[in-house]
């Protein structure tokens, strides 16, 4: 028989270390770059990231914290998504210091930084993907009681996307082949997806 471990969040959950990001994982990595009203660089990871809706193309990510991500698309209305791939982990890994509001991002972790085209904000220059994004919606999220957290939920609508043609299979987008990377659980734990990975399911015909 399974013996289960149940737990109520509010009471803790009574392990040495959270298991909800470890169980909804792994998770895309929202890196996103964006600059501020002044015109200063910002890049950082979000672990808390999706895309929502197809048409129109709508990207999500969640930031615990009204950080310099949050302030600065509040601001410009804008922001930039890079695929994190498993050659750019590390590098990704270090626009995670919490850094103050001034600090350059790619130039901290030495990355080179391209134009995009419809938007201010610069994109990564390895990354073989970028979502160009304007803001939709801003929301302060709450829980049950209507309390309101420090967690803000940002959606943007990608009105330009970057895909690096030797992604490309006659037309469609090889996942796999740009080795990108998800966040796992714990504090170290990340995943890279790989061809051997691979398995494939039809929908039923309705």
């Amino acid at each position: 028989m399974t013996e289960w471990h149940f737990y109520e969040p509010q009471a803790g959950h009574g392990l040495p270390h959270d298991p909800l990001n470890a169980i909804v994982a792994p998770r895309p990595i929202g890196w996103i770059s964006t600059t501020s009203a002044s015109g200063v660089r910002n890049l950082a990871p979000y672990s808390f990231f999706n895309l929502v809706n197809y048409t129109p193309p709508l990207i999500a990510f969640s930031s615990m914290g009204w950080k310099d991500s949050v302030a600065n698309i509040a601001a410009t209305r804008q922001f930039v998504w890079n695929l994190v791939t498993r050659d750019l982990a590390e590098v990704m890994n270090a626009t995670s210091a919490g850094v103050s509001a001034d600090v350059d991002e790619f130039a901290l972790a030495g990355i080179e930084q391209t134009p995009s085209r419809l938007v201010a904000p610069p994109r990564v220059a390895a990354s073989p993907v970028a979502f160009e994004c304007v803001l939709t919606q801003l929301i302060r999220l709450e829980d049950r009681t209507g309390r309101t957290l420090d967690q803000w939920l940002v959606i943007g609508e990608a009105i330009g996307i970057h895909i690096d043609r030797a992604l490309l299979d006659d037309g469609v987008y090889q996942t796999a082949r740009a080795h990108p990377v998800s966040r796992g659980g714990g504090p170290a734990d990340y995943f890279e997806t790989r061809e051997d990975a691979l398995f494939k399911l039809w929908r039923p015909r309705s």
